[in-house]
């Protein structure tokens, strides 16, 4: 009997979590689900680091899923994604090869993991904005006379919103549950010491910006990508919009960036922590080893069910 279904590589960013994952898929005649928020957009490839010379091994080109489905531009959200996700994972399974969900939007693989529902209620941006004026406290005692809650993060003022939009929005309507697929997984995550993230960070950072990073989002703009969106788009594109507006010299923005990209790495990793503490398994595995070595310390746990 197998005793899992989707196999899930996660980390913060530049932990090497996809070069890792197409290593794995090729081993295990797999395909490859990106789990990540931007690299669903087209054109946008540098500054999303969608390294996509990396889906290719030897003379083996590792298919991949939710990479450049959307224009830039678009907006994605994470009830997108979980539709988007079934699709591929339907697909893959269908034609008996390894689904390898990789990724670090903590978000979305969390949705899958915890069938939330309520991704799928839309947003109110009225209700929103009647919100934002109130402190922490007051929004939780407006959220405490609602019915329909369930575990609420009351540190995060956003979440409180959402929360009360969600049960606002059950007031006056029903949510149709959505059939879907059991999910199986087991979960592998990358952890690395501090200084050696901030170290690959920094690396790759400047990489990228040797690479065209800049340019591509020049060119995005001259497109007619709105700035406003761009910004939206996380930090790589803020930073870059500043810069190219003249409100950061270079240095500034390798300075500034870097720094924003480490403590964003930091963020990832406390909402990995998030996940453990509701119950999700994740299997640690110490990045700096060789990929090799990662490899089969996976193909080690997994062989026994696969065989």
């Amino acid at each position: 009997m197998i005793d899992f279904n989707l196999i899930i590589i996660l980390g913060a960013t530049a932990s090497g979590k996809t070069k890792l994952a197409v290593q794995l898929a090729q081993a295990l005649n797999g395909e490859i689900i990106s789990a990540d928020s931007r690299q669903v957009f087209k054109h946008m490839d540098i500054g999303t680091g969608k390294d996509l010379q990396e889906y290719q091994v030897d003379d083996q080109k590792i298919p991949y899923h939710l990479i450049d489905i959307l224009e830039a531009g678009d907006r994605y959200h994470v009830d997108a994604f979980k539709n988007d996700f079934y699709k591929a994972f339907d697909d893959i399974t269908k034609r008996g090869k390894v689904p390898v969900l990789c990724g670090g939007t903590g978000m979305y693989i969390h949705s899958l993991l915890q069938k939330q529902d309520y991704t799928s209620i839309p947003v109110n941006e009225n209700l929103r904005k009647s919100l934002e004026k109130y402190e922490k406290d007051e929004l939780i005692e407006k959220l405490n006379t609602r019915d329909n809650i369930e575990y609420v993060d009351l540190n995060s003022k956003k979440r409180i919103i959402r929360a009360i939009e969600i049960a606002e929005f059950l007031k006056f309507n029903s949510l149709e549950t959505v059939k879907r697929p059991e999910l199986m997984p087991i979960i592998f995550g990358l952890k690395n010491q501090v200084e050696i993230t901030r170290a690959k960070i920094l690396t790759r950072l400047d990489e990228r910006l040797k690479s065209g990073m800049i340019e591509e989002v020049r060119k995005l703009i001259d497109d007619g990508i709105s700035k406003e969106i761009l910004i939206f788009y996380g930090l790589e594109y803020k930073f870059i919009v500043n810069y190219l507006e003249g409100q950061l010299s270079y240095d500034e923005l390798k300075l500034r960036l870097g720094t924003a990209i480490c403590q964003y790495a930091k963020r990832q990793n406390t909402f990995f922590r998030k996940m453990e503490k509701d119950k999700v398994d994740i299997i640690w595995l110490n990045a700096n080893e060789e990929i090799n070595q990662l490899k089969q310390q996976i193909l080690n746990k997994v062989s026994i069910k696969i065989n």
